[in-house]
């Protein structure tokens, strides 16, 4: 009974690890010039919204990065450019936190968001990238 109880949560621990992603594939990802930090749009559009991108943060899982759109200096939107998207398990982590640190990053207005359960470092990492892009958009 005891040796199967063992098994059993062994089997469970193994397949609840994660693999590591080498550093090699990271950084053989295509970024854009804009992507190398933070930077501003070239403009402003015809409506007044301007698009700031924050610069990419390097996280256990891979890089996090954002764009934010202001409307008269107000956040009106949050769009994650970069994010761990490499396995299944990333995809269905990211697939309920994006959307959730979206939501909470537009009624803040600011990157005081909390963290989303199961997505410790998606969430650090898109606090992060967010506060670049308000930073730089003299937020």
């Amino acid at each position: 009974m005891l040796a199967s109880a063992a098994t059993v949560s062994g089997m469970v621990l193994l397949l609840s690890l994660k693999p590591h992603t080498s550093p090699t594939v990271v950084t053989a990802q295509t970024r854009s010039p804009s992507s190398a930090g933070s930077s501003a749009s070239p403009g402003a559009t015809a409506s007044g919204s301007r698009s700031v991108t924050g610069g990419p943060v390097q996280t256990r899982w891979g890089p996090v990065q954002v764009r934010i759109t202001l409307k008269d200096g107000r956040l009106t939107d949050v769009t994650a450019l970069d994010y761990p998207q490499d396995n299944p398990r990333d995809q269905e982590i990211n697939s309920y936190a994006l959307p959730q640190l979206r939501r909470e990053a537009l009624t803040a207005q600011s990157a005081r968001i909390d963290t989303v359960s199961g997505a410790t470092y998606t969430s650090d990492g898109y606090r992060r990238s967010l506060q670049s892009a308000l930073d730089s958009a003299g937020l």
